[in-house]
C-alpha cells in the first residue's frame, strides 16, 4: 500500500481522545450482546470484534450527521503533523488519516452514483486508549473497533490489532489489516445513510439480519479496495496509488480471522452458528471478494439472498 506523496491530507475528521478510564460497568456501559466469551487464555473478557451496536443506539437507522456535538472529546493532537501522502508513507498514524480520506473520496462519489442517497461524511474517526465515552455508551478496548450510529463516529483503540487480532485471535499483522477494518466500519456509516440499519430485527444466527449487515459491510470494504486506486480527491489527485496482492491477502486473512466460527475456535469455545453475529470466516471472505470483484451496491445486497 502506497500513498501519493504529493497529495494533501485532511485531518478535520480525525481525533484522538488519549487514555480513558475503564468503567466498572453499569447503565452507562456499551451494550454488547452476542459477544464471544473467551476461554482462559484471554481471562474471561468479552471480545466483540468489529461489533456494531444494533440494540440501544440505532434510532431510525438513517439519522443525519449534521449538528452533532463534536467538541465533547478532548483531543491529544495526535494527527496534527499529518500533512501529505509522504507523511502517510512514513507514519502509521498518518496512514490512518490517508485511509479515512480515501474512504471519504470514494464514497462521496460512489454513493450518489449508485443510489438515491445523499452522501454525508462520518462525524469522525476517534482513536483512544483503554476506554472512551461514546454516543452509544462507554466502550473499552475489549469491544474492538466499531461504528456508533447514534453519533456517527468510528471508534478504535489502535492497540487492538496487535493485542487482540494478532496475538489472541492469531490474525494477520500486515499493513492493510487496519485499512480493511476502517473500510468495514465506514461501510456501516454508508448503511446508516442508506437506512439499511432499520432492517435489522434478528441479531443472532447464521442468516440473521445482524450477520447480513456485517457481511454487507465487508462487501462495501471490498468495493473501496477495488476503487480506491482510481478515485481522485477534490484537487484531482489519486491518494491511494497502489495496493499489492499482499495487501488484498492481508484483508482476506483479517476477514478470515474475525469470522464468528474462527473466533469461537480461537477462544476455546464450541462452534455454535446460532450465536453468530458477524458470519463465518468463509462468508466474510466471500463478501469482501464480491465487493472487490463487482464494485456495486447492488451486488452487495446481502439482504436479497440466502446464499451467504
Amino acid at each position: 500500500m502506497r500513498f501519493n506523496p504529493k497529495a494533501r491530507l485532511d485531518t478535520s475528521r480525525m481525533g484522538d481522545a488519549g487514555r480513558g478510564r475503564r468503567s466498572g460497568g453499569g447503565g452507562g456501559s456499551l451494550p454488547i450482546p452476542g459477544g464471544v466469551r473467551a476461554g482462559g487464555g484471554i481471562g474471561g473478557v468479552i471480545i466483540v470484534v468489529l461489533y456494531l451496536v444494533v440494540t440501544q443506539c440505532l434510532g431510525d437507522g438513517s439519522t443525519s450527521a449534521s449538528g452533532l456535538d463534536t467538541s465533547r472529546m478532548a483531543d491529544t493532537g495526535r494527527y496534527t503533523s499529518c500533512k501529505t501522502g509522504a507523511d502517510a508513507n512514513k507514519s502509521a498514524d498518518c496512514a490512518r488519516v490517508a485511509v479515512e480520506n480515501s474512504l471519504y473520496d470514494y464514497w462521496s462519489q460512489t454513493l450518489p452514483e449508485q443510489s438515491k442517497a445523499s452522501f454525508e461524511p462520518e462525524a469522525g474517526v476517534e482513536t483512544f486508549t483503554d476506554a472512551i465515552d461514546t454516543g452509544c455508551g462507554q466502550a473499552t478496548s475489549d469491544v474492538g473497533p466499531f461504528y456508533c450510529p447514534a453519533d456517527h463516529y468510528i471508534y478504535l483503540d489502535t492497540t487492538f490489532y496487535e493485542a487482540v487480532l494478532h496475538k489472541q485471535l492469531n490474525g494477520p499483522s500486515g499493513a492493510f489489516v487496519e485499512p480493511y477494518v476502517l473500510a468495514h466500519e465506514y461501510g456501516h456509516h454508508i448503511q446508516n445513510l442508506l437506512g439499511t440499519m432499520s432492517r435489522v430485527k434478528t441479531q443472532q444466527g447464521p442468516k440473521s439480519d445482524s450477520v447480513r449487515l456485517e457481511l454487507q459491510a465487508d462487501c462495501y470494504a471490498g468495493m473501496w479496495a477495488k476503487g480506491a486506486t482510481t478515485t481522485k480527491d477534490e484537487a484531482g489527485q489519486v491518494l491511494l496509488q497502489d495496493l499489492t496482492d499482499q495487501d488484498i491477502r492481508d484483508a482476506i486473512d483479517a476477514a478470515t480471522a474475525v469470522g464468528d466460527d474462527r473466533i469461537q475456535e480461537e477462544t476455546g469455545g464450541r462452534v455454535n452458528p446460532e450465536q453468530w453475529t458477524h458470519g463465518s470466516a468463509a462468508s466474510r471472505v466471500k463478501w469482501f471478494q464480491t465487493g472487490f470483484s463487482q464494485g456495486s451496491l447492488e451486488a452487495c445486497d446481502t439482504f436479497a439472498t440466502d446464499n451467504l
